[in-house]
């Protein structure tokens, strides 16, 4: 395993850009050079150090604390790449899970928040310690979305949680009212 002093002899870690610089040069690499390269399928940035590969985040965690986290590193705003010293923090695997991305197959807009066909009404749901937890029917996707964000607040979800993947213009625009929540996802009317 990767010690914090071998870590530093042969990298260097710019905590307000959250990039790597070689220090050294051997066969491929310059000294100078950014190291690591973006996992097409992960999106995290891996670099290979003595043969081995490991996540920069974690690295980002040795190189600043002399340790690596106990569980799992959180990239608070969602960016797997971005390995800036403010944007990580140490979780456990349900304070992880507590901020992640909207699925991408989620048509209402808001996490937790479907339309149920049978009840014809929008249903609110929460995870939590490993466990669904009904939230109730709604007639409105408004008061689903409130019981949901209210869930939220009650279980200490962080702020990200369901939101729009980076990048889009969409998670730039607040939700102020019943008018921009509906906007956003598209619905002209409401069912119901």
């Amino acid at each position: 395993m990767i010690t914090q002093s071998r870590l530093k002899k042969v990298l260097e870690y710019d905590s307000e850009s959250g990039v790597f610089i070689w220090k050294v040069s051997h066969k491929r690499i310059r000294a100078g050079k950014v190291a690591g390269n973006v996992h097409k399928n992960t999106g995290y940035v891996q670099i290979t150090i003595d043969a081995i590969w490991h996540s920069a985040h974690r690295l980002a965690f040795l190189y600043m604390t002399g340790a690596f986290p106990e569980k799992y590193t959180d990239h608070i705003n969602g960016v797997r790449h971005d390995n800036r010293w403010r944007n990580l923090r140490p979780v456990t695997s349900s304070e992880n899970s507590r901020n992640k991305v909207m699925s991408k197959n989620n048509t209402s807009g808001i996490t937790g928040v479907s339309w149920e066909k049978k009840a014809g009404k929008w249903r609110s749901l929460i995870y939590f310690d490993g466990q669904q937890q009904f939230l109730g029917y709604f007639d409105h996707l408004f008061e689903a979305a409130a019981a949901r964000r209210s869930a939220e607040l009650k279980h200490d979800y962080h702020p990200n949680h369901g939101r729009i993947a980076f990048g889009s213009r969409e998670n730039r625009r607040p939700i102020s009212n019943r008018a921009n929540l509906t906007a956003r996802i598209g619905i002209k009317r409401i069912p119901g």
